[in-house]
């Protein structure tokens, strides 16, 4: 028998299509992937099952949830269904949660919410509990911490703490592991499956990463525009797919972009002996503040033309380095050259070399001014120039900037939110072009976009290397983007680099234990059928 049983779910805000007809199912005990693109209706079925949807929406359908409808349940009702029977984890943890309440207490509320006679100190106590289960035992993660005390993977395991407190029936995981690296990310999918096992709950896994659910889901439902356009059992839908669309997610998860091997052997970047130290908290009035090493003797040569790949569990250092490089951190040993000039010279950042360097961030949204329109975002880099372009030249070179990631000349007239997020790491990347920079820094630069917008940018990173000459520094927890971009990587652990050389025979043959433990946590998919990948007459 179903717990959840959606049954031709349609959905329109204000008067726009979202979902046409979407009917899908799930038993106790079961876990259900939902895949698809931004825009494909995926979270927005997730919020119709809360009954979390924004003003102007109008749904029709049913939603059953052991044979009650939350369509036309009142939201009185509805608040006492949310966190006991259904729980839901989002996909960044910092946003959800509290950042003035310590971890003991966001738990603690979820229970004493639904139960106004449990005591403050028993919620506590049950806090704890749910904590430890979710791998944070109070001997090392005290109740009273708060979330930027945490790692990004221990802040959701807060959040899946919160989400299960209750032990409910249902649970919803909107993109939970996005966000992590590959043993961050392999250990909550784990967590999150023997939670499954261990409370007989039903699990919907919505994710765009075919890989993520393909060794953990019973079932996967493929969504596309807001239907539901496939469905079938995990197995026999990766190796069986019959529609067009499935078939082309499955060949843009391991997509492979053409690219010319163009590095030459005169190094453009060169990092030796780098070392960064942080003070740490005092520990008493009078003691003095520690100290941590965040790199440590971190030596390596960029060569021109050549696209670096830079690989590490959160908090190994990677981030600083980046900082050291781009001459927003002043380094305590060692030296940076870029064109065998130092990236900081007499205690102060050289601006000659700064503007031979650019960075493509993560999130493309975050990385603009939402007031400004693109002519001027992109043109930001100007001020890094001793002679700023004016009148037509400057528009001259924004097209050009433009133009040559796949977008036109009208796109300058246009604020950011105008754009869907694959178009707006374009004009991330047509910002980094604009002074034509010899080197570019790319820091997750697509591992927040679908696969199919993900292969799009890797071949056009891969074309305007071509055309460009350009070098990159490609820095992911993805390891599937990292093979299928870079002509060596280097393995970063504890702010040391203990693995490097050409990515093929890293990947295939790694030495260092740590190598090791990284492959064997990305997620993958199996081995495809030859006919999968061929949507020839689709």
């Amino acid at each position: 028998m179903s717990l959840l049983d959606i049954q031709k779910l349609s959905l329109s805000i204000h008067g726009t299509p979202i979902l046409d007809n979407v009917s899908l199912s799930l038993r106790p005990g079961e876990i259900l992937g939902v895949i698809g693109e931004s825009g494909s209706g995926k979270s927005m079925t997730a919020f119709a099952t809360m009954q979390l949807l924004p003003d102007g929406a109008n749904a029709s359908g049913k939603i059953l949830l052991q044979g009650q409808d939350l369509l036309t349940t009142s939201e009185p009702e509805l608040c006492a269904i949310r966190g006991k029977d259904i729980g839901m984890v989002f996909q960044e943890p910092m946003t959800a949660l509290n950042p003035l309440q310590s971890i003991g207490k966001q738990v603690a509320e979820t229970l004493r919410i639904h139960d106004r006679s449990l005591s403050r100190g028993e919620a506590m106590r049950r806090a704890a509990n749910t904590l430890e289960r979710c791998g944070l035992p109070g001997d090392q993660f005290p109740l009273s911490r708060y979330p930027f005390e945490l790692s990004g993977g221990q802040r959701q395991r807060v959040v899946i703490a919160m989400a299960i407190a209750l032990q409910p029936k249902l649970l919803i995981a909107d993109e939970p592991t996005t966000a992590l690296d590959v043993t961050t990310q392999a250990q909550i999918l784990v967590l999150l499956k023997r939670l499954v096992s261990e409370d007989g709950m039903a699990l919907m896994m919505i994710t765009h990463d075919l890989a993520v659910v393909s060794g953990m889901a019973d079932r996967i439902c493929i969504m596309r525009a807001g239907k539901v356009i496939e469905e079938g059992a995990a197995g026999t839908l990766i190796t069986e797919s019959k529609h067009p669309y499935t078939r082309a997610l499955f060949e843009a998860s391991s997509h492979q972009p053409d690219r010319i091997q163009g590095a030459h052997n005169v190094p453009l970047l060169q990092v030796r002996n780098v070392v960064r130290d942080y003070a740490l908290p005092r520990k008493g009035l009078f003691a003095k503040p520690g100290r941590h090493r965040a790199v440590n003797d971190v030596s390596f040569e960029l060569h021109h033309g050549e696209s670096l790949g830079l690989v590490g569990e959160s908090g190994c250092g990677k981030s600083t380095l980046t900082r050291a490089i781009l001459g927003l951190e002043e380094v305590q040993g060692g030296e940076i050259l870029l064109d065998g000039e130092p990236v900081f010279a007499a205690n102060q950042p050289n601006h000659k070399v700064r503007r031979k360097m650019q960075v493509v961030f993560q999130d493309p949204y975050g990385s603009f001014n939402p007031r400004h329109k693109v002519a001027r975002l992109i043109a930001e880099p100007f001020h890094l120039l001793e002679t700023q372009p004016r009148g037509a030249e400057r528009e001259a070179l924004i097209d050009e900037a433009l133009e040559s990631v796949g977008l036109t000349p009208v796109d300058k007239h246009k604020y950011i939110h105008e754009f869907s997020g694959g178009q707006r790491q374009r004009i991330a990347i047509a910002r980094a072009l604009i002074i034509k920079p010899k080197l570019i820094i790319l820091d997750e630069a697509v591992s927040a976009l679908d696969v199919s917008i993900r292969a799009q940018i890797l071949d056009l990173l891969a074309d305007l290397s071509a055309r460009f000459g350009l070098t990159y520094l490609f820095i992911s927890h993805d390891l599937s983007v990292v093979r299928a971009i870079t002509d060596r990587v280097l393995v970063m652990q504890d702010g040391e680099i203990v693995e490097q050389g050409e990515t093929g025979a890293v990947f295939d043959a790694p030495a260092h234990a740590f190598t090791r433990t990284l492959i064997a946590a990305a997620p993958r998919l199996p081995d495809i059928p030859a006919h999968i990948g061929d949507t020839h007459g689709a």
